[in-house]
């Protein structure tokens, strides 16, 4: 090829990789030999992103996007995570629900039918089930919330929206233990994360997990799904807080390789529904109590709804916001990804009385975890992590003979065969086997060697059962980081009612027969690692006020910050307050515009909720 108007010639051959770095030594020997070439240069390809439009989607429900548009201070920073270039691109996920919707012109782009099944009826097409009230909608609107196509005029867009979406319908008949193992199973080397809203009875009465086949799928996806880097699951924490219910009794949420993800209200409150328990991980908002606008998603019948809302709309937004950090660094392993999460997760303005700060200075609650997760932050952390040494497990047993519990008991136990092998723990697990006579008053917390008390379960009033717990396994996330080395501590105590003793008052209304204490983490000084969270201020100069007055070549000076893009209302454009000033600012759009190119009334991009935007003129047309 030669070059309109230049002495300049393209020359392509097979002798060379296409994205190759490395010069091909024959050729460049040759060229660099001959007279007649004055320059060459080996073409390589490079990663560009366009500026032209801009990091905040045109889509017409995005201005009710609150969670991800700016609207709220902190919201989930997808902004941020964008305007670094992630998007999702590469990354499959799946909805394990009621089906999908995948003809929806809001997710028909993205729909991939190889992340899809229908376990319901045994065939590939996942389509939901219409009739009887049409109340099969909630896999549909999990999905919309990952992967709904950006900047196509429908709709909002989705966390993760070039990301590949697929659904599987297993929860519209019989739910048997086979049909779970199958969905958790499902093209494991193809699909990287797979979204789940579902588990036993929210009724805080009901202690219930997977069963044989559902649990070794799990084992399995962590240990050969992805290439052997491990299936990624996540997992609402559960809606059953009007019952007291907490998400230590539900095995889903609880188990080591599931990502349990909590709720919030736009204003930090806690919501009703919301289930606290120590397995939490993380949480991401999951409705607004200061508008009817909920979050925002894709409906059936090819509508749109911004009425979606409790847990099971809070762990899709997580798992949109792990595609971004697959995209940042395919080479996560599932563990990596729980170090991130943690990471990337803030206290911010959630409110709680629980707040505590662990033994390696981390904030921590039972009803939130590590805090809101950040998406700014995980795909930071995310593109420069090096991998985490191979998981480590150390068991102890901790009871020889049986207990009686009385009111109270404690256990200690020291684990210090286990510090030759694990220097930082990861999960830690608490597996019992007791009987007492109304099991819902019985409160279960473990002490560690760094004075964290983690709360295993809490009060249960509606739990009358006589059953106790019969090999069951508490999990707490709360030790993360810490050195496990010293004395352990289980403690018991009824917390019910004073009347709840034994129906002979001789006798204890309750024996611990068995307390394992299982110990994960790894060989690594993982606090030694230092947080993205202290990475260096990135303003190059600020004024007596402590604003920011330059933010270097990439970034954008925005209320005296440095942003990666401008928010809605905004654009970038360079200061120019004198000749060579270069600095970026983000400057006001026309009052009339949600998004734009220009300060005039026909630069707009997108308009306001209830706007209509005119493509000829660029202008928004009021209601």
């Amino acid at each position: 090829q030669v070059m309109e108007g230049e002495p300049f010639h393209h020359f392509s051959h097979r002798g060379t990789r296409q994205r190759a770095l490395s010069r091909h030594w024959g050729w460049h020997t040759r060229l660099s030999r001959d007279p007649q070439v004055l320059w060459f240069e080996q073409q390589t390809v490079k990663r560009r992103s366009r500026r032209g439009t801009g990091v905040v989607p045109t889509d017409p429900w995005f201005p009710k996007q609150w969670y991800m548009n700016n609207d709220i201070h902190p919201d989930l920073n997808i902004l941020t995570a964008w305007s670094r270039g992630y998007t999702g691109l590469g990354v499959v996920l799946t909805v394990l629900d009621d089906g999908l919707e995948k003809d929806h012109p809001d997710l028909a782009a993205n729909y991939d039918p190889l992340a899809s099944y229908d376990f319901n009826s045994n065939d590939p097409d996942p389509q939901p089930r219409y009739g009887d009230g049409d109340k099969n909608w909630h896999g549909t609107r999990c999905a919309g919330e990952v992967a709904a196509v950006a900047n196509n005029g429908i709709c909002g867009a989705g966390v993760a929206y070039n990301a590949k979406i697929g659904g599987v319908r297993m929860l519209d008949g019989n739910i048997m233990d086979i049909v779970e193992a199958q969905a958790l199973s499902l093209q494991p080397q193809h699909i990287h994360v797979y979204s789940a809203s579902w588990g036993p009875e929210d009724d805080g009465r009901t202690v219930d997990g997977p069963g044989i086949l559902a649990a070794a799928a799990f084992r399995r996806g962590v240990t050969q799904g992805r290439g052997g880097l491990g299936s990624i699951f996540i997992w609402a924490s559960g809606n059953g807080g009007i019952n007291y219910d907490n998400c230590n009794c539900d095995g889903y949420t609880n188990s080591i390789y599931t990502v349990s993800v909590g709720s919030v209200l736009g204003d930090g409150q806690r919501p009703r529904y919301s289930e606290s328990c120590s397995a939490i991980l993380t949480t991401t908002y999951s409705s607004r109590t200061t508008s009817r606008v909920q979050i925002v998603t894709t409906d059936l019948h090819h509508r749109c709804t911004d009425k979606h809302t409790g847990t099971s709309a809070s762990a899709p937004l997580a798992a949109g916001m792990v595609a971004l950090a697959l995209e940042a660094n395919p080479a996560l392993t599932w563990r990596d990804l729980q170090h991130l999460i943690i990471r990337a997760s803030k206290p911010a303005h959630l409110q709680a009385e629980d707040w505590a700060q662990n033994g390696v200075g981390r904030r921590v609650s039972h009803y939130y975890g590590y805090g809101l997760l950040d998406a700014g932050l995980l795909v930071q952390v995310a593109a420069t992590w090096a991998g985490t040494r191979p998981q480590e497990k150390c068991s102890v047993q901790a009871v020889q003979v049986p207990r009686d519990i009385g009111s109270r008991l404690s256990i200690s136990t020291d684990v210090s065969s286990c510090s030759k092998s694990i220097r930082s723990l990861e999960h830690v697990q608490v597996q019992l086997s007791l009987s007492y006579s109304r099991r819902g008053d019985l409160v279960v917390a473990l002490s560690s060697p760094m004075g964290t008390t983690s709360t295993l379960v809490t009060v249960r009033p509606y739990d009358t059962s006589q059953d106790g717990y019969k090999d069951w396994t508490f999990m707490s996330t709360h030790f993360w980081d810490e050195n496990p080395k010293g004395t352990w501590t289980l403690h018991l105590e009824n917390r019910g009612d004073a009347r709840n003793t034994a129906p002979c008052p001789l006798l204890s209304p309750g024996q611990l027969t068995s307390f394992i204490l299982h110990l994960h983490g790894t060989d690594e000084d993982m606090p030694a690692r230092r947080s993205a969270a202290t990475a260096t201020d990135e303003c190059l100069s600020r004024d007596q006020q402590g604003a920011c007055r330059d933010c270097g070549r990439s970034l954008y000076i925005h209320h005296g910050s440095c942003l990666s893009y401008c928010p809605p209302r905004f654009y970038g454009r360079a200061r120019g307050a004198t000749p060579g000033d270069t600095a970026l600012v983000c400057a006001s759009c026309h009052p009339s515009c949600y998004t734009c190119q220009g300060a005039s009334a026909d630069n707009c991009t997108s308009c306001p909720s209830g706007h209509t935007f005119q493509d000829t003129t660029h202008t928004c047309q009021d209601p």
